[in-house]
């Protein structure tokens, strides 16, 4: 049997014979890009190489990479999608292009030495054209040379196939592989577009051959790149003969944990496995959130508050299959244990794993059992409502006066027939900052980061920061995070107390004089170690290639990082910093704008 492990290895394994070089994957924690909270597909780290910048490992590139999702956080606990999963890819930048990519896909798939998938149970999408792109021709063409019947192949539309990091940028069509998983063969005439229902996706192959200028403008890229994705748990899902990835190994022990904290037999009640496998998601989800070498704590904003949700959706389970005493721990050891030789970052955290789940679950544990008990006196004289909705009023005291979250409240509502007047809800809640659905929707499809202008200055401005804090405060000083935007930068280090208001002077100080001196910025790709023989500054923790660029300003700074950053510090203006604070234990943050010269 195809195990998880043994496919992440072949996978490295056949695209190192087609002369890929194996990268590691990175973060959870995007750097830098202020439209997305984690991770969210394997291309994501590689942004800035899919626009341009040179990769240091070259142009064939294949790795596994970590990725969370919450926009289908209601979905999990069905068949097939989950919070936190693993992606297999593969990308060409400027090098080969469709028929190499298609080739190779089907090869790994079907071939008796790597997958050995019977062909007649896949299937294929293209992009059926439209006013702004032709139809996919070449593909379609290059399927059919590999023998996929006519009748496989399912031409949709742009909602299907077509990748758009964003309204302007790289984009273009994808064809999608698919895995049959009705029972028997599947019937002439089946595929994604016929019969959604028993094709489960398995791997995305995205061609970006096109500029989007405008709304109307599409304009061919001088240099054509290919991103693909293969989803790990789905793939082994579909190589062991299972209708669901939590029948796999991947969850197999997770579950079992579960089950023993809450003595209940999984598989005998549909209710129950629903929730077993909700925590089994979450509570992974949490872990590797936690482990990452940038990981969050539990909080009230932005990715912090991602995790706290996810741990309180898997408290909130764990009652409803009986559990009342905190039973997290147990189970994230599992989950360690299982993936530790894979992501090592897990293993390093363990301790920080194992103090900050159970931590937040009793905190939790408390405000569920007020929470819902109100919830239970409330419910009589809410059944009573002929519309079956909850007021938003209500849903925002349960909040306000026993810190339950709307979500939970949304989903007690649900399981009684009931809905939540969120927009009142909302009305009510507009003074606190806390992360909604309606801010994951502005969240840019391909996670792209914005790389204008400004942007471009202010990543540059945090490598003179960083060098001036050290300058000040002392080499302890380490980045632990930053944030940036096309109107300020944010930037997170490490130091034991509040800065002084001459400390904070003195940065700024240093910072412009850089500025004033209009050092210029220049790049080499070397080795990691010799990188650091010359005094670069590296990530503490942070997973980099064997060969990595490392950009020096001047004589003043050096450091490992993947751009982009602008030519001059002369372009940058006046380095003001507006506000410094704390971010969290022995981490300190400043927010730092870049003014135009007098």
């Amino acid at each position: 049997m195809i195990t998880s492990d043994i496919l992440r290895a072949k996978y490295l394994k056949f695209f190192k014979t087609k002369n890929h070089a194996v990268i590691e994957g990175k973060s959870l924690i995007p750097d830098n890009d202020p439209t997305v909270l984690f991770t969210t597909a394997g291309m994501h780290p590689l942004v800035p190489y899919l626009l341009g910048e040179p990769h240091p490992a070259g142009k064939r590139l294949v790795d596994y990479q970590k990725c969370i999702r919450t926009g289908d956080i209601d979905s999990v606990g069905d068949n097939s999608h989950l919070t936190c999963f693993e992606m297999l890819g593969n990308w060409s930048l400027g090098d080969y292009f469709k028929k190499e990519s298609i080739a190779w896909s089907w090869e790994f798939l079907t071939d008796p030495e790597w997958l050995a998938l019977d062909p007649r149970l896949l299937s294929v999408t293209v992009f059926a054209g439209d006013e702004n792109a032709p139809r996919d021709e070449e593909s379609a063409s290059v399927w059919r040379s590999l023998g996929m019947p006519e009748d496989r192949i399912a031409w949709l539309g742009a909602d299907d196939n077509w990748w758009a990091a964003g309204p302007t940028g790289p984009c273009g069509p994808d064809t999608e592989i698919f895995y049959w998983v009705g029972d028997g063969l599947p019937p002439p005439g089946s595929n994604k577009g016929t019969d959604p229902e028993h094709w489960m996706e398995i791997w995305n192959n995205v061609f970006m051959e096109y500029n989007r200028i405008d709304a109307q403008t599409l304009k061919k890229l001088p240099a054509q790149n290919v991103d693909t994705g293969m989803g790990l748990e789905r793939t082994i899902t579909v190589l062991q003969g299972k209708k669901s990835v939590y029948e796999t190994e991947i969850f197999q022990d997770i579950i079992r944990a579960i089950g023993e904290a809450a003595h209940y037999t999984y598989g005998t009640d549909a209710g129950k496995d629903m929730s077993v496998r909700i925590i089994a998601d979450h509570t992974r989800a949490s872990v590797f959130i936690l482990g990452d070498q940038k990981g969050v704590l539990p909080g009230n904003v932005g990715a912090a508050y991602v995790l706290r949700r996810l741990i309180r959706r898997s408290v909130r389970h764990g009652r409803k299959l009986g559990i009342t005493k905190p039973f997290l721990a147990p189970i994230a050891e599992v989950v360690i244990n299982r993936f530790e030789h894979a992501y090592n970052e897990l293993a390093q955290n363990r301790a920080k794993i194992l103090e900050e789940l159970p931590r937040e679950e009793e905190r939790f544990l408390e405000t569920l059992q007020k929470g819902e008990a109100e919830f239970e006196k409330l419910l009589p004289n809410l059944l009573k409502n002929p519309q079956k909705v909850m007021s938003g009023r209500l849903a925002f005291r349960l909040y306000d006066t026993f810190g339950f979250p709307i979500e939970i409240t949304e989903e007690l509502a649900r399981e009684h027939g009931l809905t939540v007047n969120k927009e009142e809800f909302d009305e009510a809640f507009k003074k606190h900052q806390e992360l909604s659905r309606a801010n994951s929707a502005n969240v840019f499809k391909g996670g792209l980061a914005d790389h204008s202008e400004m942007t471009t200055k202010y990543h540059t401005a945090t490598h003179l920061l960083h060098k001036a804090l050290r300058i000040v405060l002392g080499e302890h000083v380490a980045q632990k995070g930053s944030n940036i935007t096309a109107e300020r930068l944010r930037f997170d280090f490490s130091h034991p107390a509040p800065m002084t208001p001459e400390e904070i002077k003195r940065v700024e100080e240093i910072v412009n004089e850089q500025i004033a001196r209009d050092l210029p910025v220049t790049m080499e790709m070397m080795p990691l170690e010799e990188a650091k023989k010359a005094g670069a500054i590296a990530l503490f923790g942070e997973k980099y290639d064997p060969v990595v660029k490392v950009y020096t300003i001047g004589d003043f700074s050096k450091e490992v990082c993947g751009g982009p950053h602008v030519e001059r510090t002369g372009v940058l203006g006046h380095f003001v910093i507006q506000k410094e604070q704390s971010s969290s234990a022995g981490v300190r943050r400043i927010r730092a704008v870049l003014e135009p010269h007098n």
